[in-house]
C-alpha cells in the first residue's frame, strides 16, 4: 500500500510560521515516501524488512540446521572459522549472491547444531586486493572481552539450550501517561570498586526505582562498546548486549522484572555513529571505507573520532531498522532514547552551530536529509509495528516538527529532551549570586518549548555528572558534603541552602518544564561526587565509577532528605498528573520578591527563591475558586526542612481578579521554600 503524499496545508495546520519552508518539508516527506514504498514493494513492508536479524547473522532452524549470512561485497572469498572447526580456513567456505551477501548452511550433528553454544567464531575473507582479513560478524549477538589477553572483543556463538533460555513471564506495562524516567547505567550501580551486573541491578536497584515513583527506566551503555569509559557511545556490536554486566538471559530477566513492577524500559540507542574499531567493529568490514558508512570526511565525526552511517543505503537501512526491531522483540524493550540526533540531522553535526531559533537553520542546506529520513523511517516503523512504543530524541537544536507524526510532516518522535534547562541551572549556580537570579529568565527557559511537541525536562542528566563538571548538589554544597551532611553536625548555612535549593530546582523543573521528567541515578539524593570511569588518566580507578547507596541508606546522613523529597514529588505527580496536563499558566514572576507562581493540573505552585525574605499572607492569583490545602511542602521535616509550613490547612479564595486570574488566596511562603496546593 503506497504512502500518501504530504500536502502543504497539513504542514501549515501544524505551524503556520512554516510557510517559507513548507516546500522543503514536503520534499523531505517525498524522500521518506520513496523509501517506504521501496521497502513495501521490494521487501514486503516494514514487518519483513525489519526482521533482518532473522536472515543475516546466525540463525538456527528447529532441526539444528545453522545458516549464516553476511553482507561483504568487496570480499572474493569468505570462510566461517571458529572453535567448531579448529579455525580451519578451508573447510567451511561460503557462497556469494548478486547483492554481495555471503552464505553458508551447516547441517546438524546428532540432531543438534554443529557449532557448540558460546564457542568462539569469526568470518575470514580474502578481499579484492588479495589481503586476508578476519572480522567479528556484523550481526553477532554476543561478544566477550578478556582484558588480560587483549582489549579486542571475540565473537561468541550464543545458542543456549532451551532450558537455559530466559522465558518472559510478564506483559509489557501500558505506556505511562506521565513519563518519569530514571536514567541508569548497570555498571556503575554498585557501591563496590568494580563493574556492576544485570543480576545485581535486578535485585538491588529496581526496587529503589519503583519505590521512588519512577515509572520508566532509560538504560545506558547496553549495546556492546569497546571502551568502558565511552559511557556506551562507541558501539562495536549493535546486536550484542554488553557482556561486561552478564549474559543476554540476565538482561532479559532484568527487563521482565521491571515489567512485573509496572516499569517501562527504554534503551539508549546509538545510531548516530559507530566505533571506528576494525578488528571488532563495523569499520572497514570488507576492507572498503564505504560499506556501512560514508567514505572520506563525510563518514567521519571529527570530535567523536568515530564513523558515520550512510543512511541512504538500502542495506544500512535494513541493518539499523532491524536493530530497533531486535531490541524490542528479543529483549522486550519498550522504546528508545535516540542518542546524538542533532549530530545526525545536520551536515555540520551541530559543531560550532549556535541555534538561534531561526527556521532557516533547520530547513536550509545544512539539513542532512538522508539522516532525517532515516529517523522518520525509524519512528514510523517502530510505531507501526509496536503501537505504544516510546521514542525520545536527544536534540539540542530545537528542530521544529521533531515530535510531530511523520504523516503530518514531522520526524515522528514522541518526546525531545529539553537540553537547555540543565545548562541554565549550571550557569546560574556558577555565575550568579542568589539575589541575582532572574525569575523571568528561569521561567522562560522552562516554558520555551513548541506547543503540541512533548518534551522531557531535567535539571541534570549523566552529562552534568561527568568528571570536569559538577552535579547540582556539588555546585550547591561542594566540599561541605564531606563534613556536614550528618545530622550529628551543625546544619550549616551552606548545607541548609543546598538542600533547600536542590529540592526547589527539581520540583520546578518537574512541574513546569515539560511533559516528562528525567533524573540520572544517584542525583535524587544529591550524589556526593561526579562520575569518572576507569581510564589511563586516573590509574584505572573505580573510585568515581560507582553509586554510593550507602550514604542515602545511612539514617544519620542528610542525603535521605533529598531522596525522600524525590519520592514524594513523584508520587504526588502520580496522583495529580501534571506532566500529562496542559502546560502551566504562570501568573507571577516577581523579580524583587523572587517568587514564581503558576497553576497546572488544577494545582497551585508557589516558589520563593528569596535567600532571606519570608512572606506571610502573600497574595497569589488562582483561576478556580474553592478551598485549597497544602499537599506538598519542601519545608517538611522529613525533607530536611524547618516545618514552618504545615500540610493541610484551608486556603479560601476570594472572587477578585489578581495577576490575571479570577480569584486570589493568601499563603505563607518562607524563604527558599516551595509549596503545592490542591482543591479540597
Amino acid at each position: 500500500m503506497a504512502t500518501e503524499p504530504l500536502d502543504k496545508k497539513t504542514v501549515l495546520a501544524v505551524d503556520p510560521w512554516l510557510e517559507q519552508h513548507a516546500d522543503h518539508i514536503v520534499f523531505r516527506h517525498s524522500l521518506f515516501k520513496k523509501w517506504k514504498d521501496t521497502i513495501e514493494n521490494a521487501e514486503g513492508g516494514y514487518d519483513k524488512f525489519t526482521k533482518g536479524y532473522r536472515t543475516f547473522g546466525f540463525n538456527i532452524a528447529e532441526d539444528g540446521t545453522m545458516t549464516y549470512r553476511e553482507w561483504a561485497p568487496n570480499a572474493k572469498e569468505a570462510v566461517l572459522i571458529g572453535d567448531f572447526n579448529k579455525w580451519n580456513r578451508i573447510s567451511h567456505s561460503m557462497t556469494k549472491n548478486q547483492y554481495g551477501v555471503w552464505e553458508i548452511t551447516i547441517p546438524p550433528q546428532d540432531g543438534k547444531c554443529a557449532i557448540p553454544h558460546d564457542s568462539k567464531i569469526k568470518i575470514s575473507m580474502i578481499v579484492n586486493s588479495g589481503e586476508r582479513i578476519e572480522r567479528v560478524p556484523a550481526w553477532i549477538q554476543r561478544v566477550t572481552q578478556d582484558l588480560t589477553m587483549s582489549p579486542v572483543y571475540e565473537a561468541r556463538f550464543w545458542n543456549p539450550p532451551a532450558e537455559e533460555l530466559y522465558q518472559f513471564k510478564h506483559p509489557r506495562p501500558s505506556p505511562p501517561s506521565s513519563l518519569r524516567i530514571y536514567e541508569a547505567h548497570v555498571g556503575i550501580s554498585t557501591t563496590e570498586h568494580r563493574v556492576g551486573t544485570y543480576k545485581e541491578f535486578t535485585q538491588n536497584i529496581l526496587p529503589r526505582i519503583r519505590d521512588l515513583g519512577y515509572n520508566t527506566i532509560q538504560l545506558m551503555a547496553i549495546m556492546e562498546h569497546a571502551y568502558y569509559a565511552s559511557f556506551g557511545y562507541q558501539v562495536t556490536s549493535f546486536f550484542a548486549a554488553s557482556s561486561r554486566y552478564g549474559t543476554p538471559e540476565e538482561l532479559k530477566e532484568l527487563i521482565d522484572t521491571a515489567h512485573s513492577m509496572g516499569i517501562t524500559v527504554l534503551l539508549d540507542i546509538v545510531h548516530s555513529h559507530a566505533c571506528k574499531n576494525v578488528l571488532d567493529g563495523l569499520n572497514l568490514f570488507d576492507a572498503t571505507d564505504h560499506l556501512y558508512f560514508h567514505e572520506g570526511a563525510r563518514g567521519r565525526h571529527e570530535l567523536w573520532d568515530s564513523r558515520l552511517f550512510n543512511y541512504g543505503h538500502h542495506e544500512v537501512l535494513r541493518f539499523l531498522l532491524s536493530n530497533l526491531r531486535f531490541w524490542i522483540e528479543e529483549y522486550q524493550f519498550d522504546g528508545f532514547r535516540f542518542d546524538g540526533v542533532t549530530s545526525m540531522m545536520y551536515h555540520h553535526h551541530g559543531i560550532g552551530a549556535g541555534f538561534s531559533g531561526g527556521y532557516h537553520e533547520y530547513f536550509g542546506s545544512s539539513a542532512d536529509l538522508e539522516a532525517i529520513v532515516y529517523l522518520m523511517l525509524a519512528n514510523d516503523a517502530v510505531h507501526t509495528l509496536y503501537p505504544g512504543s516510546i521514542t525520545i530524541a536527544e536534540d539540542v537544536s530545537g528542530m521544529p516538527l521533531l515530535c510531530v507524526p511523520v504523516s503530518k510532516g514531522g520526524v515522528g518522535f514522541d518526546y525531545r529532551l529539553s537540553m537547555a534547562i540543565p545548562d541554565m541551572w549550571i550557569k546560574l549556580l556558577k555565575h550568579k549570586k542568589d539575589d541575582e537570579w532572574d525569575m523571568s529568565n528561569i521561567v522562560h527557559t522552562l516554558t520555551n518549548r513548541r506547543y503540541g511537541e512533548r518534551s522531557i525536562a531535567y535539571a541534570e542528566s549523566h552529562d552534568q555528572a561527568l568528571v570536569g563538571d559538577k552535579t547540582l548538589a556539588f555546585w550547591l554544597m561542594d566540599k561541605e558534603m564531606y563534613t556536614n551532611m550528618s545530622d550529628l553536625t551543625e546544619y550549616t548555612p551552606v548545607i541548609a541552602r543546598g538542600i533547600a535549593l536542590h529540592k526547589m530546582i527539581r520540583l520546578l523543573v518537574h512541574s513546569l518544564g515539560g511533559e516528562g521528567y528525567l533524573n540520572f541515578e544517584g542525583n535524587e539524593f544529591g550524589h556526593p561526587e561526579w562520575l569518572d570511569f576507569p581510564r589511563e588518566g586516573n590509574n584505572n580507578s573505580f573510585q568515581y565509577a560507582r553509586r554510593q547507596w550507602n550514604v542515602v541508606d545511612d539514617h544519620l546522613l542528610r542525603y535521605r532528605y533529598l531522596n525522600e523529597f524525590d519520592k514524594v514529588m513523584n508520587h504526588t505527580e502520580e496522583k495529580y498528573g501534571w506532566l500529562h496536563a496542559e502546560p502551566a499558566y504562570v501568573s507571577l514572576k516577581h523579580e524583587v520578591d523572587k517568587i514564581i507562581v503558576f497553576e497546572r493540573a488544577g494545582l497551585l505552585f508557589v516558589f520563593n527563591f528569596h535567600p532571606t525574605q519570608s512572606f506571610s499572607d502573600y497574595r497569589v492569583g488562582v483561576e478556580q475558586a474553592g478551598d485549597y490545602e497544602v499537599v506538598l511542602s519542601s519545608d517538611e521535616k522529613r525533607f530536611g526542612g524547618f516545618e514552618n509550613v504545615v500540610l493541610g490547612g484551608t486556603y479560601k479564595t476570594t472572587p477578585m481578579e489578581w495577576n490575571e486570574r479570577k480569584n486570589w488566596t493568601q499563603v505563607y511562603i518562607p524563604s527558599r521554600t516551595c509549596i503545592v496546593l490542591a482543591r479540597k
